[in-house]
């Protein structure tokens, strides 16, 4: 089991206990505030089994029906996380309505928010290992995963801060007022998770500051070919694609012009971890004279 998937499915473990506690710390106080955060935590559940199944799909090697690999997957499991949160969302919004119309009292709510601060705490530092593995694994469903824990934890600290608001004002109104807020907060960070994962299947370039670090490489390796022109990049989950046309002397062997396409692609895959590279090697009547120089 890769540490990709370990990662993944420690998410759910994680996932399931935040979600028992949020909820007894609902149960326990009958905040329509706590019940949003515990609403959430349900859908951290929900994506992280649906991270687990990508990620597992993803390492799956080429096949005659996916010769370039299941990578995007990946981006499929953080869109349906997406949807999932703004489905959590309007449910908490027509709890909160469902408040407004009726206010509670909170009862016992230092054992409650006790409880939400517990969770809170586990959420904060999952969320961090979640950010920082899936990065340096390039795994978009982990880091997705970790972004969305991250605003619930600060979704949690603002229940919190409210619920005690409330109670020292002793306005009940401020109690679903809080979870409506929850449940806009919440849209947007499906918002934001939708949109990143459809960057990935848009097949979005690399950064600036990595294409210039991609074409830097390329000129410095390319020694006895002349100029690198038309580089395009692509994500594709933890896979970075790479192209570009190599223009050589028109008399150099194949032989000679294979080596030099051999020294660059082994230079890219140093440069840039989890790196295909594909290199159409041209005549210099083909160059441009306004792509890489080669140094």
């Amino acid at each position: 089991m890769s540490e990709t998937v370990k990662i993944a499915a420690g998410s759910i473990l994680v996932g399931v206990i935040v979600l028992g506690i949020k909820y007894l710390a609902y149960a326990v106080t009958g905040s329509v505030a706590l019940y949003s955060d515990a609403i959430e935590s349900f859908v951290n559940v929900a994506t992280a089994i649906a991270a687990l199944l990508a990620v597992r799909l993803s390492e799956q090697p080429p096949d005659h029906n996916h010769p370039y690999g299941h990578h995007k997957v990946e981006y499929f499991s953080a869109v349906l996380a997406g949807a999932l949160i703004t489905i959590a969302a309007l449910l908490i919004l027509r709890e909160a309505w469902g408040a407004i119309r009726a206010p509670r009292t909170i009862e016992a709510p230092g054992l409650g928010l006790a409880l939400a601060g517990l969770a809170s705490v586990a959420n904060a530092g999952w969320s961090w290992i979640l950010v920082s593995r899936g990065r340096r694994l390039r795994s978009p469903a982990l880091v997705a995963d970790g972004k969305h824990l991250l605003s619930d934890v600060v979704t949690s600290i603002g229940v919190v801060i409210g619920i005690g608001l409330a109670l020292y004002t002793g306005i009940a109104l401020l109690d679903p007022a809080l979870a409506g807020l929850v449940a806009l907060n919440i849209l947007w960070s499906g918002w934001k998770v939708i949109r990143q994962s459809l960057g990935g299947l848009m097949d979005e370039a690399v950064s600036d500051q990595e294409l210039s670090r991609i074409r830097e490489v390329i000129a410095q390796h390319a020694e006895g070919a002349i100029e690198a022109h038309d580089v395009r990049t692509r994500h594709a989950g933890r896979v970075t694609f790479i192209d570009f046309h190599l223009v050589v002397p028109a008399q150099m062997p194949v032989s000679a012009a294979h080596d030099i396409c051999d020294r660059i692609e082994r230079a890219l895959k140093q440069a840039v971890e989890g790196t295909l590279v594909t290199i159409h090697v041209e005549p210099e009547d083909k160059a441009k004279h306004n792509g890489v120089v080669v140094v």
